[in-house]
């Protein structure tokens, strides 16, 4: 691979030593705002096991499933510190000024570090789509099933529905259920007939939704007669029904309404389904675009970090000086996320535009100090 003016792009020993400058704060700061996020976490284990007499198994099981999403919310926190501190060194020990004497440029020594903030954006999508449902769909589960001894007939997991031909009505009833598949876990569908007596029970393991249609895995049914006689039917596979309900109904009263817990594919769905009242429309649509924008806070608080990281020795040269200025860039940016989530929720049309203007006024102010430390 080459650059427009033919030279290759390499990855060169300076490379390698700004990223091994960069990886020690990077983890340093990803473990220091961890615990601090866990803290809570931590304390709730305390008081299911103590309180509520949890299995102390489950409770950590919990808080290991709670840390993908931990992790996903302070990687840019933790891009901004480490690097921050990066420079703090090497400019506080005039490498920076040497490098630039050997012909180095000012933009050639950050590359490295912004190709890490830009990496770091991805890896923080990819883990937010793709790691993050599945973990909260699992501490869902064990809060519910082996910790609270949530009921089986809880509210939230039963939707009621007529049978054709005014014959009765059923009842579904689910365990849990998967955000990331849409699928129903550890179902009972109860069929009545129109005196509200039971006339069939279904038990799958699971129900899954495709084609405009839910289908149970491996079912076991059971009929009531008139006189009290159960028949047990031959056990099935797959057989189809008709619950009442879409999953993203369904996922959309679990997560409480409650874009911010869903991934952005499931709040495509709901949206999609258009079932939403035009207030949650509008909330739906401005958190999917920002749920897309706020990953690459990691590549522009990297960008605003290096120039910061500089001045800040030069004023002073304490590590906790890149504290104070880590949590106070944080504080800033997440006022201006806060809104800009409002201006999106009132400028739908363009909620895309505004999600990102958070990213483009920081990779803007971070462009202005980079051009004067240069």
């Amino acid at each position: 691979m080459r650059r427009p003016g033919g030279t290759p792009l390499r990855f060169t020993i300076l490379d390698r030593y700004l990223l091994s400058e960069l990886a020690g704060p990077f983890l340093f700061a990803l473990s220091a705002f961890v615990l601090i996020f866990a803290a809570a976490q931590i304390l709730a284990i305390g008081r299911a096991v103590s309180d509520a007499h949890a299995p102390l198994i489950a409770a950590v099981e919990v808080f290991l499933w709670q840390l993908p999403y931990i992790v996903v919310e302070v990687i840019p926190m933790a891009m901004l510190l480490g690097t921050l501190l990066a420079m703090q060194r090497l400019s506080g020990e005039s490498e920076i000024t040497a490098m630039n004497a050997g012909g180095i440029t000012f933009a050639r020594i950050i590359a490295p570090l912004l190709a890490a903030g830009l990496l770091l954006s991805l890896v923080t999508l990819v883990l937010q789509e793709g790691v993050v449902p599945y973990a909260n769909d699992r501490v869902t589960e064990i809060q519910n099933i082996v910790i609270n001894h949530t009921s089986v007939f809880g509210q939230d997991l039963t939707v009621r529905a007529p049978l054709p031909n005014n014959a009765g009505f059923q009842e579904t009833i689910a365990q849990g259920v998967e955000q990331h598949s849409q699928a129903l876990l550890n179902v009972t569908i109860v069929q009545y007939d129109a005196q509200n007596h039971p006339t069939r029970v279904l038990f799958a393991d699971r129900a899954e939704f495709a084609a405009n249609r839910w289908t149970l895995q491996n079912v076991s049914a059971y009929a009531f007669a008139k006189d009290g006689t159960v028949t047990v039917e031959p056990d099935t596979p797959q057989l189809q029904v008709d619950i009442g309900e879409r999953p993203t109904d369904i996922i959309k009263r679990v997560a409480q309404d409650n874009p911010n817990a869903m991934s952005r594919s499931t709040i495509a769905d709901i949206v999609r389904s258009g079932q939403l009242t035009p207030s949650e429309y509008k909330k739906y649509v401005t958190t999917y675009w920002q749920k897309l924008a706020q990953p690459f806070a990691c590549f522009v608080f990297t960008l605003v970090a290096v120039p910061f990281g500089i001045r800040s020795v030069r004023g002073g040269g304490s590590t906790s000086i890149g504290f104070g200025l880590a949590l106070l860039i944080i504080f800033i940016y997440y006022i201006v996320l806060t809104i800009f989530s409002y201006v999106g929720e009132a400028l739908v049309p363009i909620a895309a535009l505004v999600a990102w203007m958070p990213n483009i006024i920081f990779t803007a102010i971070g462009l202005r100090r980079l051009q004067k430390a240069a």
